[in-house]
C-alpha cells in the first residue's frame, strides 16, 4: 500500500480555489477541502489554524490567479490599449469566474473573512492608482490631472459593469458588455483628447 501524497498548503489554496469557483465563498470550509483533497481536516487546520488565516491567504491568492497574466497581456502594447486590456480582462474575470471575481472585487472581506485586509484606499485606487494615469499622460503628451478623472471614469464604468453582470438575471452577453466599455472608453477619453486605435482590439 502506498503512501499517501503530504497535504501542503499550495494543494490546500487549489482545492479551496476550485470551491469558492464552484460555489462562492460560502462553499468553502475546512470539511469541503478535506472531502476535495479525501484527506482528514487536521491538515487544513494545522497549516492555516482557523478560516479567517485560510480565506485571508485564498483571498491573496485568488488574486494573484486571476491578475498575474495581466501584466503580460499589457506588456508592449501602447498605453490607450493596455488600459483597455486591462478592462477586457477584469470583464471576462466577472463572466468565467464570477464567483472569484465577487470574493476579490465586490464583496466586503470584513463580512466574507473576519476582517478588512485590502487597506484603507478605494478599490478604484487599489488596482488603476496612479501609475496608469501617468503612463497614458506621458505617450498622449495630456497633463496628468486633465487625464485622472477620465482614468477614475472609465474604471468606475467597466466596475459597475461588472458588478451589474454578477446580480441581473438578464446576464449580459461578455461581447456586448466588451463593446459597451470600449465604447464608453472611447468616449471619455476621446474628451480629452486620446485618440483610439482605427481598429477595435477587443
Amino acid at each position: 500500500m502506498g503512501r499517501k501524497a503530504k497535504i501542503d498548503k499550495q494543494m490546500i489554496l487549489e482545492a479551496a480555489y476550485e470551491l469558492l469557483d464552484e460555489g462562492g465563498i460560502e462553499a468553502v470550509a475546512i470539511k469541503s477541502i478535506a472531502a476535495k483533497l479525501n484527506c482528514s481536516t487536521q491538515p487544513v487546520s494545522w497549516h492555516f489554524g482557523s478560516m479567517t488565516e485560510l480565506k485571508k491567504a485564498l483571498y491573496f491568492f485568488a488574486a494573484e490567479k486571476s491578475f498575474s497574466e495581466l501584466p503580460s497581456k499589457m506588456e508592449n502594447k501602447p498605453a490607450f490599449e493596455a488600459f483597455f486590456i486591462s478592462g477586457v480582462h477584469y470583464l471576462s474575470l466577472a463572466c468565467e469566474h464570477p464567483n472569484v471575481f465577487r470574493f476579490i472585487n465586490i464583496d466586503s472581506t470584513e463580512k466574507t473573512i473576519g476582517e478588512r485586509i485590502t487597506g484603507p484606499g478605494s478599490i478604484f485606487e487599489n488596482q488603476f492608482d496612479k501609475e496608469s494615469y501617468e503612463i497614458i499622460a506621458r505617450e498622449y503628451d495630456i497633463p496628468e490631472e486633465k487625464l485622472r478623472s477620465a482614468v477614475r471614469d472609465v474604471v468606475i464604468y467597466t466596475h459597475g459593469l461588472a458588478a451589474m453582470m454578477l446580480f441581473d438575471d438578464f446576464k449580459l452577453p461578455k461581447e456586448q458588455a466588451l463593446k459597451m466599455v470600449y465604447n464608453m472608453g472611447v468616449q471619455i477619453m476621446g474628451a480629452v483628447g486620446i485618440k483610439p486605435p482605427e481598429e477595435p482590439f477587443i
